[in-house]
């Protein structure tokens, strides 16, 4: 029998992708104070994989651990350049920074899926994609970020590959799904498979 499942993210994307797969899904964002949390695997020296692993569970937790009886879907997603983990950016300003630290070169973004069944963890997966930049102008790039800061505030790395942050790169490998933070097909096979949703 299909079951319902608690996607604890606040992300209008990853519900439309959940719905447009037939799947039927109902938001319930997590509220876990993420940046306080990242800081500190961050001071212990933790692996940006390990850091969005670690947020997913969180946040799937706290939602499971309401609503025991349900498939609950904790997501995170974070970029790794530099060898290090790099968030949301806070202002316009720390965009720039962000952007032009990585223009011509290849980041990875790493997009962790956990799934609690009965208030516990039953599967989890990370989704990794490269993408490398291209050589844009300071130009283009503040009037990108002048045009699209309002979206792009809410994305790890501030850019959208759905919107014209496409044309900030020359070069991506992966899956386009785990890009926009919900590797769709990994999970949707694993949902099949025990019977969570119809085949």
């Amino acid at each position: 029998m299909p079951r319902q499942i608690l996607l604890a993210s606040a992300s209008p994307t990853r519900l439309a992708l959940l719905h447009n797969a037939g799947v039927a899904a109902s938001a319930l964002p997590a509220r876990i104070d993420e940046e306080t949390i990242r800081a500190a695997l961050e001071a212990e020296g933790a692996h940006p994989q390990d850091i969005a692993d670690a947020l997913a569970e969180m946040k799937a937790r706290k939602i499971a651990e309401r609503h025991p009886d349900a498939l609950v879907l904790g997501c995170d997603q974070v970029l790794e350049f530099d060898r290090r983990a790099w968030g949301k950016p806070a202002s316009p300003d720390e965009a720039r920074v962000q952007l032009l630290a990585m223009r011509g070169k290849t980041h990875r973004l790493l997009s962790a899926l956990v799934l609690y069944d009965q208030a516990k963890p039953v599967w989890r997966h990370i989704g990794r994609v490269d993408l490398t930049m291209r050589e844009f102008s300071d130009a283009w790039l503040d009037g990108y970020i002048s045009r699209n800061w309002d979206s792009l505030r809410h994305s790890a790395g501030g850019y959208k590959l759905e919107e014209e942050g496409v044309r900030l790169f020359t070069d991506i490998r992966g899956d386009y799904f785990a890009v926009l933070g919900l590797p769709l097909l990994p999970l949707l096979a694993y949902l099949e498979l025990r019977g969570f949703i119809e085949t």
